[in-house]
């Protein structure tokens, strides 16, 4: 394997914690992740071999989650943001591994809001109170930086994907 196939291969799980980070911090996921993600998909997906059949069960994955993130977003319960991680992160995992991801990203994404609803509940300490993506992360008026569960649970799961068995050839 060559050295632009590892880069390839190492973007998805890049993009995922960068994904995770920008939203605790700024409580925005950026296009250009996405973007990435999917760039980096239609460059890895040829690179390793995987045949058109593999390459359109991952797309059915990502546009199916797509949808349903779209559907999601409209209905004001999550942001567009997260949909977009949610339809890459499903691309790159395929269908055989999309209902544990989403699983996994609503069961983090519960232990996350549980978690910061109990931070709510208590005072920020001083030194807090001028850290602004922790005042944001503390108001009550602000969501919850769901991006978070759906990076941890798309990198738990991308180990046991087509992927590694992929590279390791």
């Amino acid at each position: 394997m060559t050295a632009l196939s590892y880069a390839a291969f190492a973007l998805f799980p890049l993009l995922m914690a960068y994904a995770a980070a920008s939203d605790l911090l700024s409580m925005t996921i950026s296009n250009r992740v996405s973007i990435l993600a999917l760039a980096g998909f239609a460059i890895a997906a040829p690179m390793i071999g995987m045949d058109l059949s593999a390459v359109g069960q991952h797309l059915a994955a990502g546009g199916i989650v797509l949808a349903a993130g779209f559907f999601l977003f409209a209905m004001g319960w999550i942001g567009g943001g997260d949909a977009k991680l949610a339809a890459v992160a499903s691309l790159w995992l395929g269908l055989d591994f999309v209902p544990a991801f989403l699983v996994l990203s609503a069961v983090y994404g519960g232990m996350l809001t549980i978690a910061i609803l109990v931070l709510r509940r208590r005072a920020l300490p001083a030194f807090a109170i001028r850290q602004t993506w922790l005042f944001r992360l503390h108001d009550p008026s602000s969501g919850v930086p769901y991006g978070i569960a759906l990076s941890a649970a798309a990198l738990l799961i991308f180990p046991q994907t087509v992927w590694i068995a992929l590279v390791a050839v």
